[in-house]
């Protein structure tokens, strides 16, 4: 699909602009101070034997160049993408999922990163930034999770107010300094930022009036309630920067949301998570399908009944890297509502 003239120019301009700024970029000075999320966060020396708390924070880790630095990763939603394999198979698995506070701080690190601050901040499932503190280690949590949202309401945290992607441009720009590698996480940012705007005009090319959808990410059983994307989250910016509307208008994160009001609604399209883990059933993307072609109140759902359901990675789904990524998935799943 071709862009308009107007809209090549602002791909240009902002490929411009991005190899400006990667041209422009300094060396890290240490002690290096950061504020993250409220917290003044101190980091004496590049660091070492990184260990890695989230798919997010690895993968744009992996994206700088960094693995030569990680000692650890854990909480892993999907398989690492291809081009980070080779990277993926030089650091160590912690685990799949939440690691313990124990066998994070065993690997000695000089930095421990998180895509959600309910693994290291007031309640930490994993440590708090005391905990870790405690022992000389700087803990940092992506932006993403913490500016505008209250992580303490909800059992995912309540968005204070819609997600914002300039705080994904922060995160890379932050763990980039931290690392000593501004150059790549210039390069990075531009990057991505010109893939959304390419995928962006594809989807304002296709003109779609008032095309609606819903994001199912997982359920604990599936005869309960599902976990859906909440009206300001992530998934929602996605909707909203391809033209969509989002159906679910809780503030939370990952409302639960009955079918019956999903069917109500009736979205012209039906996104569903595929995820690698298998915490609850409904994580097996297969298990979803079948549910939603079966179960009497889904099935007769027009997204359903026409096929209209877009499959995304769970990552995708997160701010992270794989964000571009979904969109472009989503953009590809919408060509089908203008036939």
């Amino acid at each position: 699909m071709g862009f308009t003239p107007k809209l090549t120019a602002m791909i240009t301009a902002v490929l411009a602009l991005s190899a400006a700024t990667a041209a422009g970029a300094a060396e890290t000075r240490y002690p290096l101070t950061l504020d993250n999320c409220g917290h003044v966060l101190t980091i004496p020396a590049r660091p070492d034997n990184v260990v890695s708390i989230g798919q997010s924070t690895t993968e744009i880790l992996y994206a700088l160049g960094q693995a030569d630095r990680m000692a650890g990763t854990a909480l892993w939603f999907n398989a690492v993408l291809p081009a980070y394999e080779a990277q993926n198979a030089r650091v160590a698995r912690i685990s799949d999922n939440m690691p313990s506070f124990e066998a994070v701080v065993n690997k000695r690190p000089g930095f421990v990163p998180t895509m959600f601050e309910w693994m290291i901040g007031a309640q930490g499932a994993v440590g708090t930034r005391p905990q870790f503190a405690d022992l000389g280690i700087p803990a940092y949590v992506m932006p993403t999770d913490c500016e505008g949202k209250d992580n303490l309401v909800g059992a995912d945290g309540t968005r204070l107010a819609p997600f914002d992607i300039g705080t994904l441009w922060k995160s890379i720009a932050q763990m980039a300094e931290v690392m000593d590698a501004q150059d790549a996480g210039a390069a990075l940012i531009a990057d991505l930022q010109a893939r959304d705007a390419a995928v962006v005009a594809r989807a304002q090319a296709m003109a779609l009036p008032d095309a609606s959808a819903a994001v199912w990410f997982s359920s604990a059983d599936l005869e309960l309630d599902p976990y859906m994307a909440g009206g300001m989250g992530v998934p929602a910016w996605m909707l909203a920067r391809l033209g969509l509307r989002n159906v679910v208008t809780s503030d939370e994160e990952w409302p639960t949301v009955g079918w019956e009001t999903i069917a109500r609604a009736d979205p012209s399209v039906l996104i569903i998570a595929r995820m690698d883990r298998r915490r609850f059933p409904a994580d097996d993307v297969a298990e979803k399908l079948r549910f939603l072609q079966s179960d009497p109140v889904t099935r007769q759902m027009t997204a359903v009944r026409e096929g209209r359901i877009v499959v995304l990675d769970a990552e995708a789904m997160h701010p992270g890297i794989r964000l571009i990524d979904g969109l472009e998935v989503l953009a590809e799943g919408m060509d089908g509502l203008t036939q």
